[in-house]
């Protein structure tokens, strides 16, 4: 073997001219960069896009390692250019060297602290658009400038803020981190779920969300994706604006979940370990404005559910669903005066929920508070059906301070509550739409104030009067000045298509009133006509 010496000086020589060249290639593709490659860019990448422009803040071409760095990219919805839905500090697209070294030529994507921001109106105009959100030209967008598939993606420090109407906070999450690896599937094509991909963000200053799992891109005729999900007290009072369009009113609670997830090519199942509401405090709330609307949210949601229950196609089950500290409530609004229905205290749990009636049956139970005094136990079974109901219900309340109901029997009665103990009972089952059980209310040392003004005494006037005489004629004449009043319920439901909390809230609320004016008809037709 003959080795080769070249003198220091060659080798020098050599070195400088290898460097200089070096040296003025990067420094003539600087120039280029700053004379052409920034509006090359926006005007490719505006090529590709509908419905939205970008803006370039600079633009720098490596040619060493084959890469483009986009500085300052700003994005608008044309019709609502203010404000910019999102900023780009940095997009870097790289070669991504080790898929090179298998054959492959594919790129390597950074996307360094960006901000998304949109509000109310631009989100409806996305909804309205003739364009849905995919086929808008992302993609397309970036191989106008960087015409290589990408393999790796990486979302560093990202924030995300939604605006809604009124004086509420907005929806915000930070610190946003996605790495996700092998998108081409270069490296491990004989799995199913062949890309790494790992998220994790801030929701709502306190909230946590982080994601691992594996995922499949190239997935026919949507992503798929197998993993762990987590989240960490969610703030929902934030949600309150967009709840207030369902007739949802959420003051404040926090929502933690884990579970597993997969979204398969031809089914999706979401398995989750546990669902926990902390604190929650909501209403569902009935407006004279939204009367007719809530019908239709009624009868949505219920064919949902319906949808969804046994579909073959989506998985669901929940472990178990807890609520501790909670207060829900039934606001009224459409009433004189209004009614406010409620339970707080309440610790309440679902087991083993599903969607499949294979599955079997859910428990649920809860204790609590009825209108902030009357100790509450509520229990039962029931399970998923396509076609009809399957519901075992019991219900507790004892010693409930009558005053809190004086709304109720103002607006339905005419006449107030000065004192009084209230319980009720009931048990129910529901089988082939076919209902079979009982509500029992309970009164106690109750007294009563008619609430008429002169002119309204009448023939109403004395058919209320004659209903409370009723009852007081009945407590006078009872041990301990107690009034019982049991009504069977038994025979086909009325609409056996509703859901089972809207046949269970409709079957308590028809015969609870039954019930505690029993006879009401018959008092009318008994008032003399004078």
């Amino acid at each position: 073997m003959v080795n080769v010496r070249f003198p220091k000086s060659r080798v020098w020589k050599w070195t400088l001219v290898i460097g200089g060249f070096f040296f003025l290639l990067t420094v003539f593709s600087y120039l280029i960069n700053i004379k052409a490659l920034r509006q090359y860019a926006e005007r490719q990448m505006n090529q590709s896009l509908t419905d939205y422009t970008v803006r370039v803040g600079k633009a720098f071409f490596h040619p060493i390692g084959m890469s483009l760095t986009l500085d300052n990219l700003v994005l608008i919805q044309n019709d609502i250019p203010e404000p910019p839905v999102a900023k780009i500090e940095r997009l870097h697209a790289s070669i991504h060297w080790r898929a090179l070294i298998k054959g492959s030529l594919v790129g390597d994507l950074l996307i360094d602290r960006p901000k998304l921001y949109i509000n109310l109106q631009q989100a409806r105009k996305e909804v309205t658009s003739d364009t849905n959100l995919a086929r808008k030209g992302w993609q397309d967008a970036l191989l106008a400038v960087y015409p290589l598939q990408i393999d790796v993606l990486k979302v560093n420090n990202g924030e995300l803020t939604y605006l809604d109407e009124g004086p509420n906070p907005p929806l915000h999450a930070s610190a946003i981190l996605l790495e996700a690896t092998n998108i081409r599937n270069i490296f491990t094509p004989d799995q199913t779920y062949p890309s790494p991909v790992i998220a994790s963000a801030v929701i709502f200053d306190q909230g946590q969300l982080h994601l691992d799992g594996h995922a499949n891109f190239l997935q026919k005729p949507r992503l798929g994706f197998k993993g762990q999900a987590d989240l960490k007290d969610i703030d929902l009072g934030y949600f309150k604006p967009i709840m207030q369009r369902q007739n949802l009113a959420i003051r404040q609670g926090a929502l933690s979940a884990t579970g597993k997830m997969e979204l398969a090519a031809k089914k999706s199942e979401i398995h989750l370990e546990t669902i926990e509401l902390t604190g929650l405090d909501a209403d569902y709330d009935l407006r004279p404005e939204t009367e007719a609307k809530q019908q239709q949210q009624v009868q949505q949601a219920t064919k949902a559910a319906r949808e969804m229950s046994n579909a073959p196609g989506a998985i669901i089950r929940v472990d178990l669903m807890k609520i501790t500290k909670g207060t829900l409530g039934y606001f009224n609004q459409t009433t004189d005066p209004k009614i406010r229905i409620y339970a707080d205290h309440i610790e309440a749990t679902v087991k083993d929920f599903s969607n499949q009636l294979a599955e079997g049956s859910s428990a649920f139970q809860l204790h609590g508070r009825f209108l902030g005094s009357g100790a509450t136990e509520i229990t039962g079974t029931f399970r998923p059906e396509s076609r009809s109901p399957h519901l075992d219900l019991k219900i507790a309340i004892e010693n409930t301070d009558m005053r809190a109901m004086s709304n109720i029997f103002q607006a339905y009665g005419k006449f107030d509550i000065k004192k009084g103990d209230f319980s009720f009972f009931s048990e129910m089952t529901i089988r082939n739409n076919e209902v079979q059980g009982y509500v029992k209310p309970i009164f106690q040392n109750m007294e009563v104030t008619d609430m008429r003004t002169p002119e309204e005494k009448g023939i109403f006037h004395k058919l209320y009067v004659g209903a409370v005489k009723v009852f007081t004629e009945l407590l006078t004449n009872r041990p301990h000045q107690q009034v019982a009043t049991q009504t069977d319920i038994s025979g086909p439901l009325d609409d056996p298509d509703t859901s089972i909390l809207q046949i269970i809230v409709n079957l308590i609320r028809n015969a609870f009133f039954q019930a505690i004016l029993p006879g009401f008809e018959q008092e009318v037709n008994q008032q003399p006509q004078s």
